[in-house]
């Protein structure tokens, strides 16, 4: 279905029992609300959450922004790289997470929970700084303060991110490119079986890509510079979840979130990379469930 918020059109789910513990879960760089998996969705729900789902903006059957054109990528990571100001985005992650808290609105969720993966992660401390009163609990996956002293991405995966497919319009050249990124950032002790990977790709590809939309919240996230210093703030009891083999948010991070947020838990993976692996479903519900009070 679709919402409005903050000036925005939405691609909203809403399932599970209406009197379940809303969770609200925002998804990452570029990624669509369907790459939440759907046997996730459902074991969450059988714990007793009514899951919330969402395209964000610029990405998947949301509003697209494209009249705010393309940021300059390179010129904005040379100056994240020189701890100078990069240039002004078309948005920040805290209109980002403005559009969640319209969604809750819409819906008519005074409170709920929070689980975000990624940049999503990024939005929903956003958010939790934003209306602490409206967020009962806290799920990070594999996401980071935003310091800048922690490591990022090797070249090799920073230049795979930044590259594109040699003919853009082309569905099976897309997802041939998409892949060859999903296989550097994944869980290296549980790979996805390469077929299933495929088509789930692919299914992605077809329903929406929009590339310019990935750029625009990638400029986003490079200038969100001072949430480091604000994350202390963040009073909602909340459960951090990350690999150890991530390469995309180098597992540094987790402890340094940890460090930075009074009372949070910290679940480090074994094998696990910038995804989210069948197996380790379970895990993941038992620390989103318990944090929640489930």
């Amino acid at each position: 279905m679709k919402l409005a918020s903050n000036g925005l059109q939405f691609e909203v789910i809403d399932e599970g029992p209406r009197n379940g513990q809303p969770l609200l879960m925002i998804m990452g760089l570029g990624m669509q609300l369907t790459a939440w998996p759907d046997g996730l969705v459902q074991q969450l729900i059988a714990r007793g959450f009514r899951v919330i789902r969402f395209d964000n903006r610029d990405i998947g059957l949301s509003s697209h922004l494209d009249e705010q054109g393309l940021p300059n990528l390179g010129l904005a990571a040379m100056l994240y790289a020189l701890h100078l100001p990069t240039p002004q985005p078309a948005y920040m992650l805290q209109d980002m997470a403005r559009d969640a808290l319209g969604l809750l609105d819409a819906l008519q969720v005074r409170e709920c929970h929070v689980l975000g993966a990624s940049m999503g992660g990024m939005i929903a401390q956003h958010l939790a700084l934003l209306a602490p009163e409206r967020v009962r609990s806290l799920s990070l996956m594999m996401t980071t303060s935003g310091a800048r002293r922690l490591p990022g991405p090797s070249l090799k995966l920073r230049a795979a991110l930044l590259s594109r497919p040699a003919r853009p319009n082309d569905v099976d050249c897309v997802v041939d490119h998409l892949l060859g990124i999903y296989r550097l950032i994944g869980s290296p002790a549980y790979p996805t079986e390469p077929a299933e990977l495929r088509e789930r790709v692919a299914c992605q590809v077809k329903r929406s890509h929009h590339p310019r939309g990935v750029a625009r919240q990638l400029a986003a996230v490079v200038a969100d510079s001072q949430r480091a210093k604000l994350v202390s703030q963040i009073r909602a009891p909340t459960h951090i979840i990350h690999g150890k083999a991530d390469p995309l948010v180098p597992p540094a991070a987790a402890p340094d979130l940890q460090r930075r947020i009074a009372g949070s838990t910290l679940d480090l993976v074994d094998g696990m990379g910038h995804d989210l692996p069948e197996p380790l479903w379970p895990r993941f519900v038992a620390g989103i469930a318990g944090v929640a009070g489930l």
